[in-house]
């Protein structure tokens, strides 16, 4: 069953009775339908029970398409980053310090909200995996511990000789070269990310510009809605352009509460991420989306979402920037929980694939009505999304509600399969083109 949180206090809450339904289908694309917003005490909370897969158990994907499991039994892996050489670095991490109780609500949500991963925190985590699979059957032949000890990791590039791994805390430099199966070099900082011990949202994305001369982070804001004050979120909620040889940083656009899955459209300098909007205004507030980001662009958070609708909890309001608030290009509906972004550049695909965006969606807890828990591919025409996302990857979540593993990251192997990590389920997952009647 899914896990429901309801109290008597709770029974009390609903500030605007039942709320309006919508399909979640109304709420992708350039124009969502957007309710008006609702506000309780306690928002409503549902999140499905995490089992993991069993022997023989594995996600659902289109006729034509087959997915095996690369690497099981790991502790949530989040992040994938495939190698030029054809190695395949899994990312490994967990959040380490809890933050002190502010509100009443914080104890009820962690206990919640964590029992979504399991609260499994015994094994090795934190660290990064590299796999190796020399005849790209989906079947590594070694598996070997890259770098450990690493304080949160998720976000991994490689530039030139140089590998970029972004903490919670900062940007290290090693030197690298593809090949190795160890990283015994010790890393130089690179610059400070926002973090200490309140740190909200902590995964930090990352991502180099086409040239390789700029690094570019998502820093996800320490808040809600601003509710630990503007100090909290200093240089938050933004993405950050980095110079990797001086170590200085500016913000290269603002107003994004959780920007994950940085990446650039093929061919192209356009950067493109994939935000997670905020809660407690109802199920149905706010979609989440994926959008170009422009330099210097401001996006709304926190005093107003999807463009100039503004957000009647913030106070107090900035009408100036509300009035420039940038709308997104595309949403994705609301709490899906957007963290994994891919454009696909492989061609062992069907056509219609190629340019197109996968968004690995990890799932809502702010709807009594599941969302997310998917990966899905998003067509792009001209360098932009177009048309209904297709739901890809699912059956995630089991006939009997409980979580069998939940999508995180994603990438495109050098094969041009599909890959996936599903920190619940403890596994890389492998989608591959059979070519027997799909696409």
């Amino acid at each position: 069953m899914i896990r429901r949180f309801a109290t008597g206090a709770a029974i009390l809450l609903a500030a605007c009775g039942n709320p309006q339904k919508i399909d979640p289908a109304q709420q992708v694309g350039p124009n969502p339908v957007l309710p008006k917003p609702m506000q309780s005490l306690l928002p409503d909370i549902s999140v499905p029970k995490p089992v993991g897969w069993k022997a023989g158990e594995s996600p659902r994907v289109p006729r034509g398409f087959q997915i095996q499991a690369m690497a099981t039994g790991l502790l949530s892996p989040r992040n994938i980053y495939p190698l030029p050489n054809g190695d395949i670095l899994v990312v490994q991490t967990l959040k380490q310090a809890k933050e002190p109780v502010e509100r009443i609500k914080n104890p009820v949500f962690d206990l919640i909200i964590g029992s979504a991963h399991g609260g499994g925190e015994n094994g090795p985590t934190n660290r990064i995996l590299l796999l190796r699979d020399a005849n790209g059957d989906g079947k590594p032949e070694l598996q070997s511990v890259l770098l450990d000890h690493l304080n949160s990791p998720f976000g991994v590039v490689l530039v030139g000789g140089d590998l970029y791994v972004a903490c919670t805390d900062k940007i290290t430099r090693y030197p690298f070269t593809p090949g190795q199966t160890k990283i015994t070099a010790t890393g130089q900082k690179v610059v400070d990310l926002p973090a200490g011990l309140i740190n909200h949202h902590w995964t930090k994305s990352l991502t180099a510009s086409p040239d390789g001369s700029k690094l570019y982070v998502g820093i996800g804001s320490n808040s809600n809605v601003l509710e630990r004050g503007p100090e909290a979120e200093t240089n938050r909620a933004a993405i950050w352009e980095v110079d990797p040889k001086i170590g200085t940083s500016r913000i290269f656009a603002s107003g994004l509460r959780n920007p994950n899955g940085l990446n650039f459209y093929p061919g192209s300098n356009v950067l493109w991420t994939v935000v997670n909007e905020r809660d407690e205004l109802g199920p149905n507030l706010v979609p989440d989306y994926l959008t170009s980001v422009r330099d210097g662009g401001f996006y709304g958070w926190p005093y107003s979402y999807y463009g100039r609708h503004v957000d009647p909890r913030v106070r107090p309001q900035h009408a100036e920037l509300v009035a420039r608030a940038i709308s997104p290009d595309y949403a994705l509906s609301s709490h899906v929980a957007p963290l994994g972004l891919a454009f696909y550049t492989g061609t062992s695909f069907p056509p219609m694939f190629r340019g197109g965006a996968f968004v690995g969606e990890h799932g809502s807890w702010n709807r009594s009505e599941l969302n997310g828990y998917r990966v899905v591919f998003i067509r792009f025409a001209g360098g932009r999304p177009v048309g209904q996302p297709i739901n890809f990857v699912a059956g995630f979540v089991g006939r009997d509600g409980k979580a069998l593993g939940r999508p995180v990251g994603v990438a495109v192997d050098r094969t041009g399969a599909l890959l996936i990590a599903d920190d619940v389920g403890g596994t890389v997952w492998r989608v591959s083109y059979t070519g027997a009647g799909g696409g």
